[in-house]
This record gives structure tokens, C-alpha cells and sequence, in this order.
């Protein structure tokens, strides 16, 4: 599971949210348009965001030190998080304030084509950034739904842009939907219902990405799929039964296995360390993320309550 990929969606978002902002923001200060506002917020948002997630992955890359022995991976998974805080602070928050605000004291739109013109291009390019995150995702997604992928998922990048880019698309077509009500009635105040709209579009996907990329960073288990493969290489050869069994992702293409198994009774000392090192062989053979494995021998006791 290579974080290239994730890479190359980061940066086709970067590059799309980039030139979307400065061009939401010159229509904008042409329009006065609060839908424009938000919008404009939320694309400077995603590009701060891109940024982030980018120097998670690259902080994640340092090596393990006595401190921190199993390395930095959490890194991309604390850098995910703080992009959904910023996802709802900077755009839900603002877009609600902003649209609130003008409900209150509409403000009649100046040059409404050149909005609609704007933002017409910005779905564009957000159709070129999303169709990216969707490329890259299948390449890893598998048989899962989409919201099966997000849920899941333990690469955090590829869920967030994927989630960021459609939240942008549907923002756009809030602002479109706004801009246009306003030319065609003639009252401003539709503008400030597609501002919160959009504020609402941005609050709910943030809640989403930032229960999931918690959740992550407090340490998840393999899926279940990877569980029972697991299993299924570990009972097996000369391991009777697994006694107790615990995994963990300390990053997202670092998985812990720590399991304590029942060996066939009368094993020469030699044959214990040999079943040992074939039992980790196959699991790695089976899921490659498996990196670090640690297997306790032991005899299997019903008696014994498992940890």
C-alpha cells in the first residue's frame, strides 16, 4: 500500500484548489457575492489542507529513535485530523457565519456572470482533481463500497481528498444554485442560502473525516479481511491454535501482529524457533503490511483466561 499514489491525489487537489481560490476570490471582489466568499474560503482551506497532508507524509518518513521505537507513521494520521478540524473551523464555521450575516443584510450582486462564469471553470477543475482521488482509490479500495473505503480504510489521505473534492463539487453547485436564484429573482437573499448550504456540506463531511481520522489515530486493528487471513496463516504447520491475538496499525502501511500461540507439545527447542519463523513468514506472504510480528509459544490451557 504505497503512499505514492496518495501523493499524486494531493497533488492534483493542491494544484486544482490552488488556482480555484484566487479565482473565487477576484469573483468575489467583482460580485460581492457571499456564496463566492465561502467558496473562496473553502478552496484556500484545501489548499492549506494539501499542504498538511503532505508534510504528514513526509514527517511519517523519519526513522524510529529510542523515544518513539515504532517510528512516525501516526504522523499522517494526526496531520489528517488536524486538516478535518481546519475543514470546520475555516469552512463550515465561516460559510455559516457568512451566510447568517447576509440573510440579515442582504447586499444585491454585482457582475453575477462573471461568479457563474468562475465558478463553471472551478467545476472543471474539481472534476479533474476528484476523478484523480477515484483513480488512485480504486487501485486499493477493492471489492468495498465508497463509504466501505472511507470507513476502512487505513491509507487516511485518499478518504480525505476523496471526501474534500466531492464536497467541493456539490459546494459549487450550492454556489451556482445561489448565484443563479439571485439573478433570476432579483433577491440577494438566495445567495446567502447557497452560503449555508454550503456551510452545513462543509460542517457534516468534517464531523465524518474527523471521527474516522480519530479513530485511526488512537489506533486501529487490521480489517477484517486481513484478520482472518492473519489467522488463517498462523493455525497452521506446527502451531495448534492461536491463544489470544492482537494487531494494531501504527501506520498506515505498518501493521503490528502480536499473538500468542499453541504449539504441539514435545517441540525441540530448535523446532520452536523454526514453527516461530515459518508461522511470520506466512503471515507476511499473506499481508504484506504485516511488518512487525511478535509470537509468544506457549500451551494452550482452557484454564487460562485470555488477556
Amino acid at each position: 500500500m504505497s503512499a505514492g499514489g496518495s501523493t499524486k491525489a494531493i497533488l492534483a487537489a493542491l494544484a486544482a484548489n490552488g488556482g480555484i481560490a484566487v479565482a473565487k476570490f477576484i469573483g468575489f471582489l467583482v460580485t460581492g457575492s457571499s456564496s463566492m466568499l465561502a467558496e473562496s474560503v473553502h478552496s484556500v482551506a484545501d489548499t492549506s489542507n494539501q499542504g498538511l497532508l503532505l508534510l504528514g507524509q513526509k514527517t511519517s518518513q523519519r526513522r524510529a529513535t529510542t523515544e518513539h521505537p515504532f517510528g512516525f507513521g501516526r504522523d499522517r494520521y494526526f496531520y489528517s485530523f488536524i486538516v478535518a478540524l481546519m475543514l470546520f473551523s475555516l469552512g463550515s464555521v465561516f460559510a455559516l457565519y457568512e451566510g447568517i450575516h447576509k440573510v440579515s443584510e442582504p447586499e444585491a450582486l454585482t457582475s453575477p456572470l462573471v461568479a457563474v462564469a468562475i465558478l463553471v471553470v472551478a467545476v472543471g477543475l474539481e472534476s479533474y482533481s476528484f476523478y484523480t482521488a477515484i483513480v488512485e482509490s480504486r487501485k486499493i479500495k477493492g471489492d468495498v463500497s465508497w463509504w466501505g473505503f472511507i470507513r476502512q480504510s487505513r491509507t487516511p489521505e485518499l478518504p480525505v481528498v476523496l471526501l474534500e473534492d466531492a464536497g467541493a463539487l456539490l459546494g459549487l453547485v450550492l454556489a451556482l444554485f445561489g448565484v443563479g436564484l439571485t439573478v433570476i429573482t432579483g433577491d440577494p437573499v438566495w445567495d446567502a442560502v447557497g452560503t449555508l448550504c454550503i456551510g452545513v456540506l462543509l460542517g457534516v463531511i468534517a464531523v465524518i473525516l474527523i471521527i474516522e481520522m480519530k479513530s485511526l489515530l488512537i489506533g486501529e486493528g487490521a480489517t477484517p479481511a486481513e484478520l482472518a487471513r492473519i489467522e488463517d496463516e498462523l493455525a497452521t504447520g506446527k502451531v495448534e491454535r492461536i491463544i489470544h491475538l492482537r494487531t494494531q496499525y501504527i501506520g498506515p502501511e505498518e501493521l503490528l501482529v502480536a499473538a500468542k500461540i499453541a504449539l504441539r507439545p514435545g517441540l525441540k527447542m530448535e523446532d520452536v524457533a523454526a514453527a516461530i519463523d515459518d508461522a511470520e513468514a506466512r503471515v507476511r506472504a499473506a499481508v504484506p503490511s504485516a511488518r512487525l510480528i511478535y509470537l509468544e509459544p506457549d500451551l494452550y490451557r482452557s484454564t487460562v483466561p485470555s488477556p
